[in-house]
């Protein structure tokens, strides 16, 4: 299985300059394996150490911040001479000791040539115990589950990446039929990576619904080991009132569904808690649609979406009959399925912003804006065919964006002030910006 995350790794590596550089994202999305697969590829000696339950790396990092004795004791520990000229130290669940969090600022400091790839699924929760966190010491690399390209890519179809890579989208239509299944597969199997490999390999759908109810009961245990005992309900019941919520016609997240009487204040907490662990992505509404969308954002009202399309489907039991009935898939609870879908790919997008804009009176919607620093791209996303747009073409005469897209199961057709993306084509996103 490739991932893309490789390439920035390698960039990394290239950096003369380079700091620590610290992998995030939700537990299960292939953190491990990239640094793992990376360090045995691209170095001639790796070393690993895994955090969690280490009671001698806990004491190692609890003495001092000497980075020379660090070195031996890791040196000790491991068997393994660290020369830091071809030798990359990984540290897995870093967030278990802290102390080695904030010792990235002395190796950044002191010893800048070790070169060190860090990874945390509860990083952000720990930061929020107290953790002493090396700030403008360390790198970021965030990574999420497989996109849709990365999915063909582990299900052989290298070539049909390559033609929407070169923006063919003549030929790429001629095989429409193709992408359109390889997208259903993928709003059942998702983007995690133990269940893209299994199917990848056997073309198992039940094998993928047994890793992704594994991987939805590995999170609510963390909820519980985790997370503060007077929290976790509350996360349990905001986490299992996201597919109800993205069911609704307008999307927009209301306590309220989650208990009758729920106030924000209520669950404060439980939304960061699962935000922090990289579980859900949060989307604010932006007030006007300019530069810098963050600027008018709007943080009473937001859309609550998951870390991935396959999870969501399994929480809703979605059966695999649906596959084979025509568009039915792609309309599924209101088109909750393909909302999540699209904004799954543009979290991948690096150097934009997603936000959503609703008119003051809420009778006019634009599913999602992203803000390349530039300009501001309204995005409309249709889970059919019916390509009626009075939401975009209201946006459009009163803003007048210099793109607008539309994205759907129909072709891909650029017209004066749209442009008629294929749901299947959502990345080329990444290039039309």
């Amino acid at each position: 299985m490739y991932r893309d995350a490789m390439n920035d790794l390698h960039k990394w590596k290239s950096k003369k300059n380079k700091k620590p550089l610290i992998i995030r994202g939700a537990r299960q999305v292939g953190k491990t394996w990239l640094m793992r697969e990376f360090g045995n590829s691209s170095y001639d000696e790796m070393v690993y150490i895994n955090f969690d339950n280490n009671t001698q790396m806990k004491e190692l990092f609890s003495v001092d911040m000497n980075i020379e004795r660090i070195i031996t004791g890791l040196e000790l520990y491991t068997g393994h001479k660290i020369n830091p000229l071809n030798t990359v130290l990984i540290f897995d669940e870093i967030q278990e000791v802290p102390q080695a969090l904030s010792a990235l600022k002395y190796f950044n400091e002191i010893a800048p040539e070790y070169q060190i790839i860090c990874a945390g699924s509860l990083l952000g929760v720990a930061l929020h115990s107290g953790t002493s966190f090396p700030v403008g010491k360390v790198e970021f690399l965030d990574l999420y589950p497989l996109s849709f390209s990365e999915f063909m890519r582990a299900m052989g179809r290298n070539q049909f990446i390559e033609l929407l890579e070169k923006q063919d989208f003549g030929m790429a239509t001629t095989f429409r039929q193709e992408y359109i299944n390889l997208l259903k597969h993928y709003y059942y199997v998702g983007g995690m990576p133990e269940a893209v490999k299994a199917f990848a390999d056997n073309r198992d759908f039940n094998e993928a619904r047994v890793i992704q109810q594994r991987i939805l009961d590995a999170y609510e245990q963390d909820f519980s080991k985790h997370a503060p005992n007077e929290t976790v309900p509350r996360i349990r019941m905001l986490w299992n009132s996201i597919p109800g919520q993205l069911t609704k016609e307008n999307k927009k997240f209301v306590y309220g569904i989650i208990k009758e009487g729920a106030r924000a204040k209520d669950y404060e907490m439980a939304l960061m808690w699962l935000a922090d662990c990289g579980l859900v992505h949060k989307v604010h509404r932006a007030t006007s649609p300019n530069i810098p969308l963050k600027a008018y954002e709007d943080f009473k009202a937001f859309k609550l979406f998951l870390v991935d399309v396959g999870l969501l489907s399994c929480m809703v039991r979605l059966n695999q009959r649906v596959l084979i009935d025509g568009s039915r898939l792609f309309q599924e609870f209101k088109g909750s399925l393909t909302e999540q879908y699209v904004l799954q790919q543009l979290k991948t997008i690096k150097g934009i912003e997603t936000y959503y804009w609703t008119n003051d009176r809420g009778g006019a919607e634009i599913d999602f804006l992203i803000d390349n620093g530039i300009d501001v791209i309204p995005i409309e996303v249709k889970a059919e065919t019916n390509l009626k747009s009075k939401s975009l073409k209201t946006f459009c005469e009163k803003f007048k964006p210099k793109i607008s897209i539309r994205t759907s199961m129909s072709d891909y057709k650029q017209e004066d002030w749209l442009l008629n993306l294929p749901l299947w084509a959502v990345e080329s996103i990444r290039e039309i910006r």
